[in-house]
């Protein structure tokens, strides 16, 4: 412990430095540390006593701990300065307040007298172990520079760079929390060997830009983001020559919400500018032609990223041939469009005579209505208008000829004439070209929007007249028998007139109607209060129970039971490891009966799921299966083959209210005889896979999309725990995974695909090893099998 004896006094009589230095004690842990670090206060090296012009200009808004450099220096060109502040105060006042290390170690003049004191107190708080794990993690770091650059100590780090006098320095704040690095350094300092270096991050300083542009490195960050939806940390590494590279560090989707980090490395100019020209060109046709292009990411198996066009990988030097691709592509696209503009125009011009025939003919019942209304008053008048009408039918039943004629020959005439088609020459296109190329595109595919709508009221405008025209010859087929008016006329002609065509008839045009599909991230609470209020009311205890079992290390068993493959051995040693492993003791393994059941015998103790209280007791497997010291193996069967019948059951009393997408990861094929559990969630799913097998570089995913009215159930809180207290909260808040009874549907492959996942074998080691996960992606269909017909037994399992 440092003792300050008579300093105050000593201080307010004048005494000398020297009778105060005498004065100080420093204890033997003090002295260890010194040691440690082979610092002699007596004697400083000379090393330490260098004092460089030190000028650094400073900036407002900047991030002093945003680090974009990291380099190997020599620690020789590293000066320490000690500021009087705190570790968060802003640099400019920690810069302001700063002094050169040899002003704290120096004793002997009294302007430093406070200074070496403060030096006393920073040396009493570090700790050598804190040391010793700087020193281990540069060894490391001299080694291997981590995946993802940054380290967990690097914020220990406060090295700054001044440019106007090329010099590297260390801000150690006195009001600190760790010292470790400060210290680490100054052993190093001591030690003096000629290359010995250090990697840290550079503090408060830009890209130097000798690999990237400052410019081009802010708009890799942009273009990336739209790609990955993260944004990426990129930083200029040095080696230990001093040669720079830069190094991109980031996370994207690979396959929904499925994410993986991914890191690519460009130690020159050349490679990088490609990397940032595809990216650019990439980025220019997704957002100018978002109804084009959507561009994925994937990780090849050096863990770099991929990007994908549907299922063709998009690289620099094929990037002129996907160009000429895709422009040949919008070509082909323009001449199809602009046929089914032709045929369209055609359909609508048909449309449009249909609708001026079918006007006239209205306008002419019309007329005929009030013709007959004004004539019927006499006889001869009655004569009259049959005559006249006679005539006017006939003349319109030949102007209705020659429209149709004058229809034809127009027909013949466009199908003869040709248009003119776009020539393509054989060379390469810009990327300017190539999107002018689709934005006529989208003018030929809105333009054909707009005739399609055009012909669908033209369609709606026909349908109502041929209704009128019907309704007005019903209407003066009864003329004669009832006095009627002009008003009643159109009133009855009008009365079946439709707002709108029916479902179904209007036109369609390369449009696929999207079905409500369940939105895990929207849907998944409101899903998991639905079934569980649902399985509360539908389910038996036997059936719930039954289905508890299916979540546990018992499906398998209960599978190869479903199946009719287990045997009277498995059936054994399931039994002896259920015995072994029973939460209560042997002794507690008796035929008594016990007389509490399900009812907890302890209503007050509270459980919690997800900060959500009650007072319910977990489903027991072993309670359950009636696990007893004197159970034999086929008393297990009997049991399981119970289980199976009750889990059938229960499956059929659930069906989906919408379409839903649900997913798998197993290390081997799907067995499609089996009861499945499924998760709603794929993120979820890789995480659990992965957890529980680390061993397995490739797996498999499946996807399968399950339709409305499929049956299943779903592992929500009344699965797990019983509520005889009537406590339980509402939900799935326990699993968000569904049993499926995969023996009852169709599943048909719609596609396949690799994806590939960086899993750290150490997530808390900044040098843990990576393993490269392949991960096969398989996606399905599913619809239900046709039932089986009556003379064959449903629940055939023999006992």
């Amino acid at each position: 412990m440092l003792y300050y004896e008579h300093e105050k006094e000593n201080r307010r009589k004048g005494a000398s430095q020297l009778s105060i230095i005498k004065n100080l004690k420093i204890d033997d842990k003090m002295k260890e540390k010194l040691e440690y670090i082979g610092l002699d206060l007596n004697e400083i090296p000379e090393t330490l006593k260098q004092n460089h012009d030190i000028k650094i200009r400073i900036t407002s808004g900047i991030d002093e701990r945003q680090f974009k450099q990291y380099k190997f220096i020599n620690v020789n060109d590293i000066d320490i300065l000690i500021s009087e502040a705190n570790a968060f105060s802003e640099l400019k006042e920690k810069y302001e307040n700063a002094s050169p290390l040899y002003t704290y170690l120096n004793a002997y003049e009294e302007d430093n007298m406070e200074k070496y004191y403060t030096f006393l107190k920073i040396l009493k708080k570090v700790d050598i172990e804190e040391i010793k794990k700087v020193e281990k993690e540069q060894e490391l770091l001299a080694k291997n520079i981590p995946f993802k650059v940054r380290f967990n100590g690097n914020y220990l780090w406060s090295i700054y760079y001044s440019e106007r006098t090329d010099r590297y320095f260390m801000l150690v704040p006195t009001e600190n929390a760790n010292y470790a690095t400060f210290f680490y350094l100054l052993k190093k300092k001591i030690e003096s060997k000629k290359n010995d270096k250090i990697f840290v991050p550079i503090s408060y300083l830009d890209y130097a830009g000798k690999v990237l542009k400052k410019s081009e490195i802010k708009d890799i960050e942009n273009y990336l983001w739209l790609f990955t939806k993260e944004y990426p940390s990129i930083y200029e590494v040095y080696n230990k020559k001093g040669e720079p590279s830069i190094q991109i560090v980031g996370e994207t989707d690979i396959y929904g919400k499925v994410k993986t980090i991914y890191k690519l490395s460009y130690e020159t100019s050349k490679e990088a500018n490609k990397f940032y020209k595809l990216l650019k060109a990439l980025f220019i046709l997704q957002t100018e032609l978002p109804h084009y292009y959507k561009f994925s990411t994937n990780i090849d198996n050096t863990g770099k990223l991929e990007i994908y066009l549907e299922n063709t990988k998009i690289e620099y030097d094929t990037l002129l041939e996907f160009i000429l691709e895709q422009y040949l592509k919008s070509v082909s696209l323009k001449e199809q469009a602009q046929d089914d503009i032709e045929e369209l125009n055609n359909r609508l011009e048909q449309y449009k005579k249909e609708s001026v025939d079918l006007e006239s003919e209205y306008i002419a019942k019309e007329k005929q209505i009030s013709t007959f209304l004004e004539c019927k008053k006499s006889f001869f008048g009655k004569v009259k208008y049959y005559f006249k009408l006679g005539k006017k039918s006939k003349h319109h039943k030949k102007d209705k000829n020659m429209a149709e004629e004058i229809e034809n020959q127009n027909s013949e005439k466009e199908k003869v004439s040709e248009r003119k088609k776009e020539k393509v020459e054989n060379r390469n296109y810009t990327l300017d070209e190539l999107v002018a190329s689709f934005k006529q595109l989208e003018e030929f595919e809105n333009q054909k929007k707009n005739i399609v709508m055009d012909i669908n009221a033209l369609k709606l405008k026909n349908k109502n007249l041929k209704k009128k025209i019907e309704n007005a010859t019903a209407y003066i087929n009864e003329i004669n028998q009832h006095k009627k008016s002009i008003f009643e006329f159109w009133k009855y002609s009008n009365k079946d007139e439709m707002a709108a065509l029916e479902e179904g008839e209007e036109e369609e045009l390369n449009i696929t109607k999207i079905d409500k599909t369940f939105n895990y991230d929207n849907d998944f609470e409101k899903f998991g209060e639905s079934i569980d209020r649902n399985q509360r009311n539908k389910l038996t205890d036997d059936e719930l129970d039954s289905v508890y079992l299916a979540a546990t290390d018992l499906l398998d068993l209960i599978n190869r039971t479903y199946k009719k493959q287990a045997t009277a051995k498995e059936f054994s040693e399931k039994l002896k490891d259920l015995k072994i492993n029973k939460d209560i003791d042997e002794d507690d393994i008796e035929s008594d009966f016990d007389i509490f059941g399900k009812l907890s015998n302890d209503k007050t103790k509270l459980r919690s799921i997800k900060n959500k209280t009650h007072r319910e007791t977990p489903r027991n497997k072993y309670q359950i299966l009636n696990i007893q010291k004197e159970m034999k193996g086929l008393d297990l069967k009997k049991e399981i083959v119970s289980v199976v019948k009750h889990i059938k059951k229960a499956i059929k009393k659930n069906s989906l209210d919408e379409d839903i997408f649900v997913y798998k990861a197993t290390p081997f094929k799907l067995d499609v005889n089996e009861l499945q559990t499924f998760s709603l969630n794929e993120e979820s799913e890789i995480e659990e896979f992965l957890k529980k097998d680390e061993s397995k570089n490739k797996f498999y995913l499946y996807r399968i999309r399950l339709n409305k009215g499929t049956n299943y159930v779903g592992f929500s809180n009344i699965i797990y725990f019983n509520n005889k207290n009537m406590t339980l909260p509402l939900g799935m808040q326990m699993s968000d995974k569904i049993l499926i009874d995969l023996q009852s549907l169709e599943l048909n492959e719609i596609n396949k695909k690799d994806i590939r996942k960086i899993q750290f074998l150490d997530d808390k080691n900044d040098f843990s090893k990576i393993n490269l996960k392949t991960i096969e992606v398989e996606e399905l269909e599913s619809k239900k099998k046709e039932k089986k017909s009556k003379n064959k037994q449903e629940d055939n399992i023999e006992d």
